[in-house]
């Protein structure tokens, strides 16, 4: 009785199996020389009333604890004996609403994540579902039939399988170039109709279209316009601003025009000495 207390705190079942609340556990193996199992634990996919999924509902099993060497192929293999699947997807971790999906590309796909994943398989028929939670193990990943390649073998591919084609590069491209353009000319036609026509509100949407462009900024044009900033902050700083400053000004005043008074008073003793007469 102890030990089986023990066994449901650790989250493990009577026959010593890892359990999870609300998932149930698949064994799976490599290969079969691999002794130790590995395990699955799969649910059916729910989501909270009134949040929308972009997999249906009774007919999409999520599965945790999925390794690294469990590709989507090998996950369809396993699950196929439950009911025929539609797609399997792995995803770093479970998505919590709705989201818009741009098509898989054949050439620009995502970084793989490394470490273990999550999954979301679509069978045909909700029977599929149901099946797979009573599924017994262990499955095997890798057969005589469909080996799956692990170790340098499976960086040999991996690296052969990121280089693209160029020819097939290249139709890509050029099929998402025709497609981005035909948005943006999309766009710049509805704009150019919206401009000017008031909304149901009456207010109109001032656009930049129309607007002369602006010439590239020179150097001595740069250099005008920080020299008249430099002005227009000179202007603006505070003279005369403590006691010592106001002071200072004062006696720097008197002394210039003490300055003045004796210049002017040497002019016009040099003004007198020119107008005296001198016959010889």
């Amino acid at each position: 009785m102890v030990a089986r207390r023990r066994k449901r705190a650790a989250g493990e079942s009577d026959s010593g199996v890892p359990t999870l609340p609300g998932y149930s556990a698949i064994p799976i193996k490599f290969s079969e020389k691999q002794q130790s199992s590995h395990y699955l634990y799969v649910r059916e996919h729910k989501v909270r009333e009134g949040t929308k999924s972009s997999w249906p509902q009774k007919r999409t099993l999520f599965v945790l604890n999925v390794p690294p060497y469990c590709t989507e192929e090998c996950l369809s293999r396993l699950l196929s004996p439950c009911g025929p699947v539609q797609s399997v997807e792995l995803q770093e971790k479970p998505e919590l609403a709705e989201s818009p999906k741009e098509p898989p590309s054949k050439f620009f796909h995502p970084k793989p994540v490394p470490g273990f994943q999550v999954a979301y398989v679509l069978f045909r028929k909700p029977g599929g579902v149901s099946a797979a939670l009573a599924l017994k193990g262990p499955l095997l990943v890798s057969t005589e039939s469909h080996p799956v390649r692990s170790g340098v073998l499976k960086w040999i591919r991996d690296y052969t399988d990121s280089v693209p084609d160029p020819e097939a590069l290249r139709v890509e491209v050029d099929a998402f170039m025709e497609t981005y353009d035909r948005k943006i000319a999309e766009e710049e036609a509805k704009a150019k109709e919206e401009e000017g026509v008031p909304d149901e509100e009456g207010w109109v949407k001032v656009t930049r279209r129309g607007r002369r462009p602006v010439l590239p900024r020179t150097e001595a044009a740069s250099l005008r316009v920080l020299e008249r900033e430099r002005r227009k902050r000179a202007r603006k700083e505070l003279l005369n601003f403590y006691a010592w400053q106001h002071r200072e000004t004062k006696m720097e005043h008197i002394a210039q025009l003490r300055k003045k008074f004796e210049e002017d008073k040497q002019r016009i003793e040099l003004m007198r000495a020119q107008r005296k007469f001198r016959p010889y």
